[in-house]
């Protein structure tokens, strides 16, 4: 079996036993990948320490590099979380605001623009058009869409697709022109401000907003999926060079500094940062709902609860990807997994680790 042992750093996990606890987890995903296969990282950090850090199966299938804490991983929506941050470092610099409407922005935007606001952006309550709809057979894995591009599939529509705050539907296309907001209001490119301003800070030294020709992925893992045959690779997309929805490329090592930044809030104060883990109410203050459910989202983060216990949390899937991030913030837990091929379900399985863990 591929396994990497990275770190285990001895922790009290209450009513757990350290070393059961770490074979417990290391059960769940053991027998999910070997040396010849693609599979997963996993971070575990508890009361503000890493407690598993372990790689299993390879990063791609030509060179059968292990995967490691190194290993940086596409993050997919997972990437969410970070646009938000940067426009709320944005609105705490003065040079934003949460009710600051799209057409302020980009005034050449379509009238239907003049409704939404950045905080109806960061909320998917906005309605704009889903771009990948709108794309047709324009666009190829080799060919690919980019932002400014998506901006103009949206300001050649006439209409939203329903009207601002009246509904909530999660939005690809919100998230891309929010990192275009960030691009016009800092007068940098999005993937330098938030190397600027959140990854250097933080010394997030392997995690980029992937532009090509522009930087390069340190220690790629490749995206993979499962056929009859076997795994192949798949790792690109018509849409897999946008930024602000999904362009994020970041290792278990740096989401562990990322994951501690966001605990002792070095980026911004508690107060600031209440606002984005506030559910978001609709016009009427009534709760959103997507598919009969009711959905409790912020700025990048889905606030729904499990079993009773708070939570943060944002999943990412893409063309050979899959990840997710669980912040259990009343219990101090955080689980991150990374997983390079889309026949594993990571939000299950961090649900697994929190069971373990919290097993009496």
């Amino acid at each position: 079996m591929a396994l990497f042992l990275l770190a285990v750093i001895a922790a009290s996990v209450p009513g757990v036993a350290q070393d059961a606890s770490v074979s417990n987890i290391d059960s769940i995903f053991a027998p999910l990948a070997d040396g010849k296969s693609p599979g997963l990282a996993v971070l575990v950090r508890k009361d503000g320490r890493t407690v598993f850090e372990r790689g299993y199966g390879v990063a791609d299938l030509r060179s059968l590099r292990k995967i490691d804490g190194k290993t940086d991983f596409r993050l997919a929506s997972f990437t969410k979380q970070f646009t938000a941050m940067a426009i709320m470092l944005l609105v705490h610099d003065g040079k934003l605001r949460y009710d600051e409407r799209l057409t302020d922005v980009f005034p050449d935007f379509p009238a239907y623009g003049r409704a939404i606001t950045i905080r109806h952006l960061l909320t998917h309550t906005g309605g704009l058009p889903d771009y990948e709809d709108l794309m047709g057979s324009n666009w190829t894995a080799l060919h690919q869409i980019q932002d400014d591009e998506v901006l103009s599939l949206l300001e050649h529509q006439t209409a939203p697709k329903f009207a601002a705050g009246t509904k909530w539907a999660y939005s690809n296309s919100g998230y891309v022109v929010l990192g275009l907001v960030v691009a016009k209001v800092s007068g940098e490119p999005f993937w330098e401000f938030l190397h600027d301003r959140i990854f250097g800070p933080l010394a997030m030294h392997q995690t980029i907003a992937f532009m090509k020709g522009m930087n390069v992925v340190p220690h790629r893992a490749y995206g993979h999926s499962k056929e009859a045959s076997g795994f192949v690779e798949t790792d690109q997309s018509s849409t897999s060079a946008t930024l602000g929805d999904g362009g994020v490329y970041s290792n278990l090592e740096d989401l562990a500094k990322w994951d501690a930044a966001l605990a002792a809030h070095t980026l911004l104060g508690e107060k600031e940062m209440q606002v984005a883990l506030t559910p978001v109410k609709l016009n009427d203050q009534s709760e959103p709902t997507a598919e009969g459910k009711p959905v409790l989202y912020g700025f990048g983060w889905f606030l729904d609860p499990y079993k009773g216990r708070a939570r943060m949390q944002h999943s990412g899937s893409t063309m050979g990807f899959r990840t997710v991030i669980d912040r259990f913030t009343g219990d101090k837990l955080t689980v991150v997994i990374l997983c390079n091929r889309t026949d594993l379900d990571p939000s299950e399985l961090a649900l697994k680790v929190a069971d373990v863990l919290w097993k009496p």
